[in-house]
């Protein structure tokens, strides 16, 4: 079976034909030392993973050709995660570690102490779908632009619960097994932690529940894997 697998943002069925872009047929080339005949597994998000074969190949393109399905699509439970960006190479982390477990939606938030004020919104969204290739995933979560967390939370849809993990509240971590399955939204505060507005804010939501996680304050890149992988052992398709 090949090992090498391609996100494709092209149909995929049994002999369709999938062009290459400039990238793509030079990390095949150059990168993996692939040429015409060589197998590698794609996938675009929705259709699952197909085995293809490499047609056509050069420094400015190239193209495959579906053979068939090795996989069918498996999309991940209906979890945003939601959090403040912070220094560059852990925002790409978080990102890539969502994707990896099974975040269907990024959604980075501007917090009265964010430290960063813009992110690169397509650099962040390329480094999804490299988690989702070497994860052996089939879907690839969206990131989305960067907006004030006071806006996001003004049309926020209350049939969709958030957990907050609040750093104030070290101790044990909690068991989530007694909450309600559904749509839900993992809420990640930035490095300088929640001014006293957005706690108050917070706090009156009736569809956020705050959870701590164990008895040490954890920078937020490690607090976001450990709240994905609370929710997804409890709710999720970890079970």
């Amino acid at each position: 079976m090949a090992k090498i697998r391609l996100f494709i943002d092209h149909p995929l069925a049994e002999g369709q034909g999938v062009e290459l872009n400039p990238d793509q047929a030079h990390y095949l080339s150059s990168v993996m030392r692939q040429g015409v005949g060589d197998e590698i597994l794609v996938f675009n998000g929705r259709d699952g993973e197909w085995l293809a074969r490499i047609e056509r190949i050069a420094k400015r393109g190239g193209a495959l050709e579906a053979l068939r399905r090795t996989a069918p699509q498996l999309d991940p439970p209906d979890l945003w995660l939601v959090f403040a960006p912070i220094k560059k190479a852990r925002t790409d982390f978080i990102v890539e570690k969502a994707a990896e477990m099974g975040a269907a939606r990024i959604l980075p938030v501007q917090t009265d102490h964010t430290n960063s004020e813009r992110i690169r919104q397509d650099r962040l969204q390329a480094h999804a779908v490299e988690a989702a290739e070497q994860c052996g995933g089939t879907f690839v979560p969206e990131v989305a632009a960067l907006v004030p967390l006071s806006r996001l939370l003004d049309g926020w849809d209350a049939g969709r619960c958030i957990l907050w993990a609040d750093e104030a509240l070290a101790g044990p971590a909690q068991v989530l097994s007694g909450l309600p399955r559904g749509p839900w939204a993992i809420l990640i505060g930035p490095e300088g932690g929640w001014s006293e507005s957005e706690r108050k804010r917070l706090s009156a939501m009736d569809c956020v529940t705050r959870i701590a996680l164990g008895p040490r304050i954890l920078r937020a890149d490690t607090a976001a894997v450990a709240s994905l992988a609370l929710w997804q052992a409890a709710l999720g398709d970890w079970r």
